[in-house]
């Protein structure tokens, strides 16, 4: 059954004023950074727009079909690392285990719902809608600030670094966001500036939701 955006958009809200004070204060932070980005965005167009056209421009079949299917796999990502979190804490009767499955859930959660409501307020437009000779590997819908993808990767991939601060942890997660964001501007779908805030929302979210770590 289909979800109203308007009631996600009211979720999101009523969600973000019921945060504890110091979650506040990080993803308000983050949220002004993101718009100060936005206001200086004249500035920033000329590099958004270079960067995506030397990315298109160096485009190769292999390439392009193992970044789509990275920034495919995302959403996935995303559920397993909760998932396996948590089937690992069951089985193991491991309560810390169990809370960072809720943790890493948490901050990917509040990294979508903060993005979903962001995009309804700036409502940037995709670059292949702003410049009609721009060639995306292919057209995704809705707004393009910030990264939804980046978002959720960078949420998921830091509370996981952050819940196990471990080398062999922190660099395969950090790798695999950071892989998700170049993915986004790669394939055409998202400008950097829109990429780098979806990364400072999922690092905020990450950060916010520090609490529930055991």
């Amino acid at each position: 059954m289909a979800v109203s955006p308007h009631l996600l958009y009211k979720s999101s809200l009523y969600f973000f004023l019921y945060l504890p004070g110091m979650m506040k204060l990080i993803l308000g932070g983050a949220l002004c950074m993101m718009f100060y980005t936005i206001h200086a965005q004249s500035g920033l167009q000329s590099l958004d727009e270079h960067i995506l056209e030397y990315l298109a421009a160096h485009r190769t079949p292999g390439q392009t079909a193992f970044w789509r299917a990275l920034s495919n796999a995302n959403t996935y990502v995303d559920v397993g690392i909760p998932t396996g979190l948590l089937a690992a804490g069951l089985i193991r009767n491991d309560v810390d285990m169990k809370k960072n499955a809720l943790y890493t859930a948490s901050s990917t959660a509040l990294s979508i719902l903060v993005n979903f409501t962001i995009k309804r307020i700036v409502k940037r437009p995709r670059p292949f809608i702003t410049h009609v000779h721009f060639t995306p590997v292919y057209r995704p819908g809705d707004y393009s600030f910030p990264s939804g993808h980046a978002a959720s990767s960078f949420g998921a991939a830091v509370a996981l670094a952050r819940a196990y601060p471990k080398w062999y942890v922190m660099a395969p997660a950090l790798l695999w966001s950071s892989g998700i964001g170049y993915s986004r501007m790669y394939l055409g779908v998202h400008y950097p500036t829109d990429v780098g805030a979806g990364a400072l929302l999922g690092i905020g979210s990450a950060f916010g939701m520090g609490f529930l770590r055991p």
